[in-house]
């Protein structure tokens, strides 16, 4: 059994860049007391992302009520729930100068409405402050309540964005909670409740999946009308997540990206290192066109 502690591949290896860019992004970060998922989750392109002025801010704390078991986020009982968080995201966002904001969070399963309420004042805060940014939403799946997502749709978000993370045989192995068939239910809604705004999703691969099962994955998302797809290397965090079944080549990333465009997804972002939000600014003016 291989996994992340063995040795990686050579295209897993990225070059660390901690330049102006990316110092003032991490002060910046810091001193408003922001969360980015580009930290808690350890992403592999931070240095890249930030050396170029992007992040993707993380609300709600930094600690999730689930334990999804590829993920390196705190888990437990989160006790921060902070009003205000909307705004000091929105001040960033305009102090990056950003043209494009990716809003994530942890599941917040003890609050009735998951949290939905600060994401909707999030992307209008942000709005308010930088008509012309792009807003994405990465959310939870709220439990499946139709409420909570109609909060955030509501708010107007360019892309509404929610994983489904791996095929459906592996999904009560490797996340918490979280249903593949509530995932495909919560993204087939958004389309009926706001038909304009475009879906998206995301699968990593490596964790013990077939082929056929991806391309299966793919099928059940266009099945919903999820336009853009993501799909990239799963990467064990620590000994005690999940340990990586098997490292895909990038030409066979690249062989899953005319899969997904064959499909008719709008854009497909299939690589070793890709994350939900690479490249998002991309994503957003593909589905854009397309929809046109």
């Amino acid at each position: 059994m291989s996994n992340e502690r063995q040795r990686k591949p050579e295209w897993l290896k990225t070059k660390l860049e901690t330049n102006d860019n990316y110092k003032e992004i991490k002060r910046m970060m810091r001193s408003k007391t922001l969360h980015t998922v580009c930290e808690e989750a350890k992403c592999p392109n931070i240095y890249e992302c930030w050396a170029n002025r992007t992040a993707t801010f993380m609300i709600l704390g930094d600690t999730c009520t689930r334990a999804c078991r590829f993920c390196a986020v705190n888990s437990g009982m989160p006790t921060e729930l902070d009003m205000l968080e909307p705004g000091r995201v929105a001040d960033a966002a305009e102090q990056m100068g950003l043209r494009h904001c990716v809003i994530t969070s942890v599941a917040r399963d003890e609050l009735l409405d998951g949290g939905a309420q600060i994401f909707a004042e999030t992307i209008r805060a942000v709005r308010k402050r930088l008509p012309l940014c792009g807003v994405e939403v990465l959310i939870p799946d709220f439990m499946g309540n139709d409420l909570a997502l109609r909060k955030v749709l509501e708010a107007k978000p360019d892309i509404l964005n929610h994983n489904i993370e791996t095929v459906e045989r592996l999904s009560d192995k490797v996340r918490s909670k979280a249903k593949y068939s509530r995932t495909l239910a919560l993204l087939k809604r958004s389309k009926q409740i706001a038909p304009s705004i475009p879906t998206k999703s995301s699968i990593m691969i490596g964790v013990g999946e077939t082929w056929d099962e991806i391309l299966q994955t793919m099928d059940d998302l266009r099945q919903v009308d999820v336009q853009i797809l993501t799909v990239g290397q799963y990467l064990q965090p620590t000994k005690k997540h999940l340990p990586v079944k098997q490292f895909y080549t990038p030409e066979q990333f690249a062989e899953l990206k005319k899969e997904g465009l064959a499909r008719g997804f709008s854009h497909v972002e299939s690589g070793p290192l890709v994350r939900s939000s690479y490249h998002a600014h991309e994503q957003v003016q593909s589905a854009t066109a397309s929809s046109q």
